[in-house]
């Protein structure tokens, strides 16, 4: 399957926060995806409208409309994450979704969402959240089933239960835990050469012991959750001022020091 317009709406999971390349600059699944399909089309174009913090509200008024001018013939577009974690009444982020996902499939494009991981094992207060992640990924399912979109099921890869595919703020994966998304989503658009285990559980090591489980997630506590909670309460996300890292359709350029893989 080739395709030669691309383009990436989201949040900071499709912006690839954690996937560093430099001082605030990142690479994530999405651009992955788009380095693989480039070697299959050196003629693709791609765009990622994505920004952190946003949520699915702000993706339908801010980034849906740009994404379907530029025509795509596949999309990126795994939502819901923000709402899961703020809380956000889940019946008026279904019917947001409705008309993200119903727009989208008019297009004709080949749609990519996903469900998210339990990571109630990752993030000391994951269990909080964890039945209204439950909920948003049946919806994702229904979704794929109801339009015909390609599903990547990150519930069910036991990759993502592994603390190494996490970054130290435990909201956004790694840059293996990118890796493995993209692989997801090559291996769920059968591309050529896609990696059929890409959900495959690493290799075990030694677990931290319980002591320092808890000392490491203390620290969490004081180092992430405490600012997003300031952040939240005074109404600001990462995402204000930002714009998109790539706000236009243009050829895809992999990184010079960093393998596709």
């Amino acid at each position: 399957m080739e395709f030669s317009r691309f383009v990436a709406i989201g949040d900071s999971q499709t912006e690839g926060m954690c996937d560093e390349l430099g001082p605030d600059t990142y690479r994530g699944w999405a651009d992955r995806l788009a380095e693989q399909l480039a070697d299959i089309n050196p003629g693709l174009h791609y765009a990622n409208l994505a920004i952190r913090g946003k949520n699915t509200r702000n993706t339908l008024n801010e980034q849906l409309a740009p994404a379907l001018a530029m025509k795509p013939d596949l999309v990126a577009a795994p939502l819901g994450m923000n709402d899961v974690i703020g809380r956000a009444d889940l019946d008026v982020v279904h019917a947001d979704l409705e008309q993200i996902y119903g727009a989208l499939a008019e297009t004709g494009a080949t749609v990519i969402i996903s469900t998210f991981p339990d990571i109630a094992q990752i993030n000391p207060l994951g269990r909080a959240f964890e039945s209204r992640l439950f909920e948003v990924n049946d919806i994702m399912r229904g979704f794929a089933r109801r339009h015909g979109f390609v599903l990547v099921d990150l519930f069910a890869a036991p990759v993502l239960r592994d603390r190494r595919a996490w970054s130290t703020d435990r909201l956004h994966a790694s840059s293996l835990g990118h890796g493995r998304f993209a692989a997801g989503a090559a291996h769920a658009l059968g591309l050529p050469g896609a990696d059929s285990q890409w959900s495959s559980a690493l290799d075990v090591t030694d677990e931290p012991n319980p002591l320092r489980r808890t000392v490491d997630d203390a620290r969490w506590l004081v180092e992430f959750f405490t600012p997003w909670i300031v952040r939240k309460l005074r109404g600001r996300s990462l995402g204000d001022g930002r714009t998109p890292k790539r706000p236009l359709l243009a050829p895809v350029v992999a990184p010079g020091n960093v393998t596709a893989r």
